[in-house]
């Protein structure tokens, strides 16, 4: 007896999140999310950098928390279920994408993802990586490096890869609750400290350390770096600003904002203050995956399901689900929208 149920009894789903220690990690998560259940470290231990919402990864899997699919893997429901659970502009494969949140207590590394272009040629198991972050919460101090200026040279990025230099040589820019980056492949970037930034990625773990500010491990040690290749997958050519600004004010109706709009995935910010209604499209359309950086939601079905999110949570609504309303409950809410299309 199959142990899953019918996929016309789909439902939204929410899946634990997996911890990461991180040399830079921070204590954003457990302030700003009050995340109880995270796991409580040794004095001298790394602390948490990274908290994975959703991910589907050979090494590192989503486990369904809730109703009686409780305990499978995303591995498990995307084998299973297929498009009756990602829709038809799912092209196979893994879940497309990994969403988390990276709590940046120091700077992050200057690091580059590469494109597709290059994981053609490179022939060394890299996976393309474009990404965006939604900054959730952050210090005063916070900061993004992210592009490089319009004046800079790629000589002068190695010559000053060894300093602290190599800071000045990126676009700036001072953190702001709301405030979206979209990282396209090729982008060199660094996350400054202070920040709790919201990521959806590609569904990849491929990163090129270029430069780790000459910062060492407990036993005194230099994190590996990437050069050659690094160097190698820099869009030199893209100096576009990545900021996309926060939309100020409150608002008196709902509305929908793109944030990003690319060929391996599309966010839309939604701000709410009355139930909005959407549609995955059924099995030839997309999954949704909502996540609230704001308030709070309810989710409805015409069937009588309901689920509750907090600010901070993350829960999958399955393509076949088709049509379901999301309500803002206690005051607006801000949810960002992922899917493909």
């Amino acid at each position: 007896m199959s142990d899953f149920i019918e996929a016309s009894e789909l439902y939204f789903m929410q899946f634990k999140p997996l911890y990461m220690q991180r040399i830079w990690g921070g204590n954003l998560l457990q302030k700003t999310l009050n995340r109880s259940d995270m796991p409580k470290l040794e004095p001298n231990a790394e602390p948490i950098g990274e908290s994975w919402e959703i991910t589907d990864r050979s090494d590192a899997q989503s486990v369904v928390t809730d109703g009686p699919l409780a305990g499978k893997t995303m591995e498990e429901l995307i084998r299973h279920y297929t498009q009756n659970l990602l829709g038809g502009l799912w092209k196979g494969g893994r879940f497309p994408l990994l969403v988390k949140f990276i709590d940046a207590g120091q700077r992050l590394s200057l690091q580059v993802h590469p494109d597709e272009a290059y994981c053609r040629t490179a022939n060394d198991g890299a996976e393309p990586k474009t990404e965006m972050w939604y900054i959730a919460d952050c210090e005063p101090h916070g900061e993004i490096l992210a592009g490089l200026t319009p004046r800079a040279t790629k000589d002068q990025l190695i010559a000053s890869l060894a300093s602290p230099q190599a800071a000045d040589l990126l676009q700036r820019f001072p953190s702001h609750v709301g405030d979206s980056y979209f990282i396209q492949a090729g982008t060199v970037h660094a996350i400054g400290g202070g920040n709790l930034i919201f990521e959806i990625q590609q569904n990849s773990d491929t990163t090129y350390r270029i430069s780790d500010w000459g910062r060492v491990d407990k036993n005194g040690k230099p994190r590996a770096l990437h050069l050659e290749q690094g160097i190698k997958a820099i869009g030199f050519s893209n100096r576009v600003s990545p900021r996309i600004p926060a939309v100020i004010g409150e608002t008196t109706f709902n509305r929908k904002f793109p944030l990003v709009d690319r060929h391996c995935f599309k966010v839309d910010c939604l701000r709410l203050v009355e139930n909005q209604p959407e549609n995955t499209g059924g099995v030839n359309g997309s999954f949704h995956l909502l996540s609230v950086m704001k308030g709070s939601i309810k989710l409805h079905r015409a069937n009588g399901q309901t689920l509750t999110l907090e600010f901070g949570d993350s829960a999958l609504v399955p393509a076949i689900c088709g049509n379901y309303r999301i309500e803002p409950i206690n005051g607006p809410a801000t949810v960002l929208k992922s899917y493909l299309a």
